[in-house]
């Protein structure tokens, strides 16, 4: 028989094995000699190479307010894992800011960021052989793209969120930038003050102040179970956004010894909780695309239709901005959305037994967390929701057979009816608005903006905000084959599929048309016969690629379409 001596060094072999599954691969034994030499100049120790070598995925720049100080959360969470008893290694991917490239052809970039964020993470973390990760985001699509890469790899991960920016001058934001050069075109403000709008919505680091896309994807994220809980809800420049960083630094290490992956935690009643928390705070319609590539990413079969049968029991109770009155600054205040959760959770619209990053279920978590302070307005009873169903709609008809995504809040009404202004670019529309061309009634259809056709499905928030500057927020509708940011709001409806360079029906309406959008329905319909629809698609011809060169050009031969999340590894 072995002895005992041999008995507990081969368990504590086994053990060493199962938290170094892939390190060991690239720095044990005899043939990795060169590997070992070469990470022993980047600071590696003969003690180093024994311990559990996590990645720590790095969205910095200073490109973008959003992700200006990632630097230091990314030293924050790779010094926690060094003092939790691993070896972290930290690295770099890119950020594409849509709020700098908003309106420009530069914003194309923005979508194919997500799937070139997703393919650097897993590509460094396979070669380097890291036993976990740690991914830090913080603009829009680093949050989406990193999480598509955990669940690619499918080992040891946590995700963190940069955090939110503070309020500007006068409880401004982003938003309120953009909706001043509406307000400028009207004539309603002037020089001075549009300056003044510029110079102090933006006070210094973190993502965008509302429930745009940002801070939408980090609170669906933390209800996924892959973030820490209250991630979602801290400031970029605070004490517990750092707090966060080393707490996920011992989290992913946990993780690790007990090797919990994002399988076990992204789970189809995950996505359910995702989908619910998104609903409550109002969130962004960006949910619905990224929420299906994650879930594709993972092998979890997820469809539009699911928003709309979630929605139906669902109300929206956060009252934050875009289409309400608070910032994310004033949630954190009164205790992020953790006090959100266990509202959901008590009510049974939430699946409690789904495992999270802590190891504990989402019910665990939860289990302490105590209910908002009385007398806030910014979270209402179920008694008295914002609305009392979701304000994310899919709508289907003959305008979008495969469907599209409005986000209608019930502020500017349910139903809207009005004549077609089409538009085959986002600056022509823009351009229209701010000469005043479009009026109370007008439908605005904005084409060839899609997944393929853009190709990169522009994000819509400067003509948005231009209407909304002018005042025409309840009196316009906007329909596009594009997307639209987390801070446009109005009678918006998006991610139109087929899309317009495929020859969907998007592509074949001429203005006058009759449209009519019925957000009760869930219909989207042009008035226009069959007959006449089959005559005008004879007629048409595909316009030549914008993009025959590059990544763009690439993207545009291998992305779906968003009905299916605009993934670009899907299955043909």
């Amino acid at each position: 028989m072995p002895s005992r001596a041999k008995t507990a060094a081969r368990s504590k072999k086994t053990t060493a094995n199962k938290t170094r599954r892939y390190s060991s691969v690239v720095v044990d034994g005899l043939k990795q000699t060169a590997s070992r030499a070469m990470l022993r100049a980047v600071g590696y120790t003969d003690a180093d190479f024994k311990k559990p070598s996590v990645g720590i995925a790095s969205t910095w720049s200073n490109l973008t307010p959003c992700n200006m100080h990632i630097d230091k959360l990314a030293e924050a969470a790779a010094n926690s894992v060094d003092a939790s008893g691993g070896k972290s290694t930290t690295f770099g991917t890119i950020t594409v800011s849509d709020g700098i490239s908003m309106g420009t052809p530069g914003m194309r970039y923005s979508l194919v960021s997500r799937e070139v964020i997703a393919d650097s993470i897993e590509t460094v973390t396979s070669a380097q052989g890291f036993d976990g990760l740690v991914a830090i985001g913080g603009c829009d699509k680093n949050m989406p793209g990193c999480m598509m890469a955990i669940a690619r790899l499918n080992r040891p991960a946590i995700f963190v969120y940069g955090g939110t920016i503070r309020p500007g001058a006068k409880h401004t934001d982003v938003v309120s930038v953009f909706e001043a050069v509406g307000q400028y075109a009207k004539g309603a403000i002037n020089d001075q003050q549009l300056k003044q709008v510029e110079k102090t919505a933006i006070p210094g680091p973190g993502s965008c102040g509302g429930m745009y896309t940002a801070n939408t994807m980090a609170s669906a994220i933390e209800a996924l179970g892959m973030s820490l809980p209250n991630s979602s809800a801290q400031e970029a420049v605070s004490r517990t956004k750092l707090d966060d960083c080393k707490a996920a630094g011992q989290a992913v290490l946990n993780l690790i010894k007990h090797d919990i992956k994002p399988s076990d935690i992204l789970t189809r009643k995950a996505f359910e909780n995702a989908i619910t928390v998104s609903i409550a705070l109002g969130g962004s319609t960006n949910a619905v695309l990224h929420l299906l590539a994650i879930a594709h990413s993972v092998g979890v079969k997820l469809e539009m239709d699911d928003f709309t049968r979630i929605g139906k029991r669902v109300p929206v109770l956060a009252d934050v901005r875009p289409s309400g009155k608070f910032l994310m600054s004033e949630l954190i205040k009164i205790g992020g959305i953790q006090p959100l959760m266990k509202m959901l959770l008590d009510e049974g619209l939430l699946h409690g037994q789904c495992m999270t990053v802590t190891g504990k279920t989402l019910a665990q978590n939860l289990k302490k967390v105590k209910p908002y302070p009385k007398h806030q307005d910014i979270v209402h009873a179920f008694n008295d929701p914002i609305k009392a169903d979701s304000h994310l709609r899919i709508l289907y008809g003959n305008f979008a057979p495969e469907g599209a995504v409005a986000k209608i809040t019930g502020k500017e009404g349910l139903n809207f009816s009005g004549k077609a202004r089409v538009f085959d670019s986002e600056e022509s529309s823009l351009q229209a608005i701010l000469d005043g061309e479009i009026k109370a009634g007008d439908v605005l259809v904005i084409r060839y903006e899609g997944p393929k056709g853009g190709p990169g499905m522009r994000e819509m928030l400067s003509p948005t905000s231009a209407i909304m500057g002018r005042g025409l927020g309840d009196k316009v509708a906007f329909i596009t084959d594009g997307r639209f940011s987390g801070g446009s709001h109005g009678f918006v409806v998006g991610h139109v599929s087929p899309e317009a360079a495929l020859g969907g029906p998007i592509a074949l309406i001429k203005d006058g048309d009759q449209i009519t959008i019925d957000a009760v329905a869930n219909t989207i319909t042009c008035g226009v016969s069959s007959a006449e629809m089959k005559k005008r698609r004879a007629a048409w011809k595909a316009p030549p690629a914008k993009s025959t060169r590059g990544v763009l050009a690439k993207y545009a031969r291998t992305v779906s379409s968003a009905s299916l999340g605009a993934v670009t590894d899907l299955d043909r």
